[in-house]
């Protein structure tokens, strides 16, 4: 058939185009929601884990993964993989930030210096480690506000690739391992950018 009925109109015989039109446009969509401004996320005041002040632009120029973590979670294992991966590209200008949250279960009560402890004597964690947030609610974080304009954080151990210039690059749930796959491939690609 050439598309065209009896009475002339046109009729659709094949839907092939509209998945690659919806591909299109979700794509698109992606990029416009994932437009958080560098400016947005390195202006933010931020806690270290030890109490300074800081802000990502004590990071620029740098690929970041931003990771809510806590240390009672069943995705708590994952500080072993995140600390492999920020030492593999830590010279090539990359690294891991963790953000302590008690904000799925509980998971994470301890207090800072608690939580210090247990990630450098458990996971020889030296990445950089910021005060607890909370990441949902009326209560989150402006950097997580920014960050989840996307949608919300489902749990702990979610995270998010900064780009260079401050732009967020990919966002990766909680079962997404730091090592050896998607997110590992991500990073690579963001530092020859």
């Amino acid at each position: 058939m050439d598309g065209v009925g009896d009475e002339g109109n046109f009729r659709v015989e094949s839907f092939s185009v509209v998945p690659t039109a919806m591909k299109t446009l979700i794509t698109l969509f992606s990029v416009i929601t994932f437009a958080v401004s560098a400016a947005e996320l390195t202006d933010i005041p931020l806690k270290t884990i030890d109490g300074s002040d800081t802000s990502l632009k004590a990071y620029e120029g740098k690929v970041l993964l931003i990771v809510n973590v806590a240390s009672e979670c069943g995705y708590t294992g994952q500080y072993a993989g995140l600390q492999a991966l920020h030492e593999k590209y830590e010279k090539q200008g990359f690294s891991v930030l963790g953000f302590p949250c008690n904000d799925f279960g509980g998971q994470e009560p301890g207090s800072e210096a608690e939580i210090k402890n247990f990630c450098s004597t458990r996971f020889r964690v030296t990445f950089p480690m910021f005060a607890k947030v909370s990441i949902t609610g009326e209560s989150k974080h402006p950097l997580f506000a920014e960050l989840t304009k996307t949608g919300e954080v489902q749990w702990n151990f979610e995270k998010f690739l900064i780009g260079k210039k401050g732009e967020m690059l990919a966002r990766f749930g909680s079962d997404a391992e730091p090592e050896g796959g998607e997110i590992e491939e991500a990073v690579k690609a963001a530092l020859v950018k």
